[in-house]
C-alpha cells in the first residue's frame, strides 16, 4: 500500500514566529500513524526541522543543478543539509508564474532524488482544459514528462491539484477526483497520490474516502495547527 501523507504547503507565508504552529501540531500528533509533511519557505526549513519533532519538513522548490551561478535559487542538497526530507516540484504556481515545463519539473525531480529527497510532483488541469474534456490527456502528458525514471514509493509522490480548485474554495466532485486518481493509479501503481485544492477539515473525510487518494497537499489550511490537525486526523481514520 502507498504511504499516507498529510502535506502542507505554506507558500510565501511564515516567519520564525509561526514555528509555534508546528510545535502545536506536533503536540497534537506526537505519534502520528500517517506521514505529516510541512513545506515552509526556504528561510524556515532549518528552523522548522529543529522544532518539528515527528513532523517532516520539505522545501517548496529546488533547482535542477546541485550548485552553481543561480542567484536566488535553492539546490536540493542545500535543502537536505538543512533538514528537509522532501521537496515540492512542478507546483502550478511555479509552472504558471515561472513558465516551468514538464522537462524542467522532471529535471528538478531527478535532482531531488540525487539529494535523497522525496519529490512531490504536482500535476493538474486548468478550468479551460476541464471544460474542454481534455483533463486525462493533460494528466497523461504531465505524468510522462514530469516523472523521471526510477520513481518509486520511497522517493516520489504525485500530487493532483486541479488548478481551478487551488485556493478558490471550489472542489471537484468526488467522482471527478476518483476518475483522475484512478487514471494516475493505473500508470503508477506504487506511488502515493495526494489530492490538493481547497482541502479543509470539513471535507477531508469524504475526500480521503475516494479510492486511490492517499492524502492531501494543503495550502492555506496548513498554516494554523487548529486548521490542519483535523485533516491529519481524518487521514489517520481513513
Amino acid at each position: 500500500m502507498p504511504r499516507k501523507i498529510a502535506a502542507g504547503n505554506w507558500k510565501m507565508n511564515g516567519t520564525a514566529a509561526d514555528l509555534d504552529q508546528i510545535k502545536a501540531l506536533a503536540s497534537a500528533h506526537p505519534s502520528p500513524s500517517v506521514e505529516i509533511l510541512i513545506c515552509p519557505p526556504a528561510t524556515l526549513v532549518a528552523h522548522m526541522a529543529d522544532a518539528a519533532g515527528p513532523i517532516k519538513v520539505g522545501g517548496q522548490d529546488c533547482h535542477a543543478e546541485p550548485s552553481g551561478a543561480h542567484t536566488g535559487d535553492i539546490a536540493a542538497p542545500m535543502l537536505a543539509a538543512a533538514g528537509a526530507t522532501a521537496v515540492i516540484v512542478g507546483h502550478s504556481e511555479r509552472r504558471t508564474d515561472h513558465a516551468e515545463t514538464d522537462a524542467i519539473v522532471q529535471a528538478k525531480a531527478r535532482a531531488a532524488h540525487a539529494a535523497g529527497l522525496t519529490a512531490v510532483i504536482c500535476i493538474g488541469e486548468t478550468l479551460q482544459e476541464r471544460e474542454a474534456g481534455t483533463t486525462l490527456s493533460v494528466i497523461d502528458t504531465q505524468l510522462s514528462g514530469s516523472v523521471p525514471e526510477g520513481a518509486s514509493d520511497s522517493n516520489t509522490v504525485i500530487a493532483y491539484e486541479p488548478l481551478w480548485a487551488i485556493g478558490t474554495g471550489k472542489v471537484p466532485t468526488l467522482d471527478q477526483i476518483a476518475e483522475v486518481h484512478a487514471h494516475i493509479r493505473a500508470k503508477h501503481t506504487d506511488l502515493a497520490i495526494l489530492y490538493g485544492g481547497s482541502v479543509k477539515g470539513s471535507n477531508a473525510t469524504e475526500i480521503f474516502g475516494v479510492p486511490h487518494v492517499n492524502g492531501a497537499l494543503v495550502g492555506g489550511a496548513s498554516l494554523k495547527a487548529n486548521d490542519f490537525s483535523p485533516i491529519v486526523t481524518a487521514l489517520e481514520n481513513a
